[in-house]
C-alpha cells in the first residue's frame, strides 16, 4: 500500500511503549520502510514502561528531510527530551515546509510548538499539554484524530487505530518511494540496551523495598528489544 515510503520514528529515553511499537508495526504491515532517528545521546532507548528498548537507526543530525516522506512522534517523557536537541527540532521543521506528513500523539505536539509549526493548526494532544499547544496558537480540539493539512495529532494509546489509519490514508495518495538514501538496517541490540532495562528494574525494586514505587506500570514482564527493520 505504502510501496516503500520512508517513515521516519523519533525516540528518546521515556517513548510511551505502545505509541512507538504500534504505529511501527503498522508502517512495516502497510509496506513502508521505517527508519527510527536518536538524538546524539544515546544509540539505544528505554521506553517509559522500562519494558522495551529500541536502537536508532541514524541521529537526527544525518537524516534529511527531503528523504523522508512521513514524521512519527510518539508520546510519553520522549518529547520532551527530543525538544531539547536542535537536530530533532530542525529535522521537524524543514519536513513540515516540504509538505511532508507530521504525525504526533500524546505529548508529542509539544514537538510541534519548539519547531513552531504548531500555529494555526487544528490540533488535538494529551489533555494535560492543550493550554501549552492553545497559548502557541492553535485551535485545541478533545478528539481522537485530527488532521490539518500535512499535520495529523491524536491524544492517547486508545487512539492510535484512528490515528495509524489517518496516516496511510494520508500517505497512500502518493505511494511512490523518494530517491536518495536514509541508512535503515536490522541491528543487533547492544547489550548495554539491555543493561538499561536491567539497571531500571534493580532502581525500581530498590524503590518498592523502601516504599517509594515509582509510579509507572506495575509488571516488568521480559527484556523486548526492538528493531525498525526485519
Amino acid at each position: 500500500m505504502l510501496n516503500g515510503q520512508r517513515i521516519a520514528i523519533l525516540v528518546e529515553d521515556g517513548f510511551e511503549d505502545s505509541e512507538l511499537t504500534v504505529p511501527l508495526k503498522s508502517m512495516k504491515a502497510a509496506g513502508a520502510r521505517v527508519i527510527v532517528i536518536g538524538t546524539d545521546s544515546a544509540k539505544c532507548y528505554l521506553s517509559k514502561s522500562g519494558n522495551r528498548t529500541i536502537t536508532a537507526d541514524v541521529t537526527a543530525d544525518s537524516a534529511e528531510a527531503k528523504n523522508l516522506d512521513a514524521i512519527i512522534i510518539p508520546g510519553g517523557y520522549a518529547p520532551d527530551r527530543i525538544r531539547l536537541h536542535q537536530s530533532m527540532i530542525d529535522l521537524v521543521r524543514k519536513a513540515y515546509a516540504d509538505g511532508k506528513v507530521i504525525a504526533a500523539i500524546c505529548h508529542g505536539p509539544q514537538l510541534l510548538i519548539s519547531a513552531d509549526i504548531a500555529r494555526g493548526h487544528r490540533m488535538t494532544s494529551w489533555l494535560s499539554i492543550a493550554i501549552d499547544l492553545r497559548n502557541a496558537g492553535t485551535d485545541w480540539v478533545d478528539e481522537p484524530v485530527v488532521q490539518d493539512g500535512n499535520i495529523i495529532t491524536s491524544r492517547k494509546p486508545v487512539d492510535l487505530p484512528v490515528f495509524v489509519k489517518a496516516i496511510i490514508d494520508a500517505l497512500a495518495a502518493n505511494s511512490q518511494p523518494l530517491e536518495g538514501t536514509v541508512a535503515s538496517a536490522k541491528q543487533e541490540v547492544p547489550e548495554r540496551c539491555l543493561g538499561k532495562v536491567r539497571k531500571q528494574r534493580a532502581i525500581r525494586q530498590r524503590s518498592q523495598r523502601k516504599g517509594k514505587s515509582l509510579q509507572t506500570s506495575s509488571s516488568w514482564g521480559r527484556e523486548t528489544p526492538l528493531a525498525a527493520d526485519g
